[in-house]
Formats: C-alpha cells, structure tokens, sequence
C-alpha cells in the first residue's frame, strides 16, 4: 500500500457537496481514506474567480501506482463536472496529489511532490492539521517549518472543522 496525500477543491457550484462526492469516489475507487483536514475556505488563486475555493486534504492508501491513481482522480473530477482544465479557472472540482510515499517524480503530465504545494497556504495549511511533521522530499523541510516560511497572503480560514 502507497500512502498519498491528495488535496481536494472546489469553487463552482456545490463546493461543499462537490468536496463530499469526491471524498465517496475516491473511497470507492481509489482506497482507504486514513485521514481528512478541516474544510478550508480560500480566496481564489490567480484572482481570475471571484468565488473562493473550499479545500480540503486527505490521506489515503492504494495500490495504485502514480500514474494509474493521476488517470483515475482526471476520471472522477470528470465524473463530477470539471471540465476546464485552464490554470485558475473556475472548477466543480480539483484533485491534486501533494505527495505518494516519499517519491519524487517529474514526468511530463505528473510532478511529484506538488510543484507548487510550498509555496500555497491552502495547501499547507490544510497539510500541517493533519501531520506537521511530514517531510518534503525534494526541500527536506517539515510541513510545519514550510507553513511557517510561505509568504502568500491570500486569506485561507476553516469553513468547516474536521472534529
């Protein structure tokens, strides 16, 4: 089994029913979900959409290798509309994957870690709820030292709690 943290969003129709179906599909075809954030809200990145986006990590466990688990996520945000695939538009539906064990792999449609995970407080905020101790393997730093140093400024609050 392959531990993998994903990262959920969402800013176009239902956000948070959006979040709740993705959750259901990737229990159904992905694997186990072992662990889930607080639902985040966030302003949108690049401002392009003026609705903000709920986001949400998980951990999960599967079998899949990346590229099977990159081709089954593109199926379900299909599944659950998304079909914009254009930087910063808005999207029922998005799901990254921020890490898959502790690999490293730049392939030419999958990066991983998330190229950008470090840089975006919707994304680690989320991330250091659930471990804070989880180590980058590309920047060998804790996920609590890379929230702690970000420096974007775009507004990210619980929406929901996750107890």
């Amino acid at each position: 089994m392959h531990q993998v943290y994903l990262l959920l969003g969402s800013n176009k129709g239902f956000r948070f029913k959006n979040l709740l179906l993705a959750r259901y599909f990737l229990q159904q075809e992905v694997g186990n979900i072992t662990q889930i954030s607080s639902i985040y809200e966030t302003e949108a990145w690049g401002k392009s959409s003026k609705t903000s986006y709920l986001n949400q990590a998980i951990a999960i466990l599967t079998y899949q290798t990346p590229f099977q688990l990159l081709r089954t996520l593109q199926k379900i945000e299909k599944k659950l509309g998304r079909t914009n695939k254009h930087n910063f538009a808005p999207r029922t539906i998005d799901i990254d994957i921020l890490f898959y064990d502790d690999i490293i792999l730049n392939a030419k449609n999958l990066i991983i870690p998330h190229p950008r995970l470090h840089l975006r407080n919707f994304t680690l905020q989320p991330l250091c709820e659930m471990d804070k101790t989880l180590i980058h393997p590309v920047l060998n730093e804790n996920i609590d030292t890379l929230t702690k140093n970000c420096i974007d400024d775009l507004k990210v609050g619980i929406f929901k709690s996750a107890k």
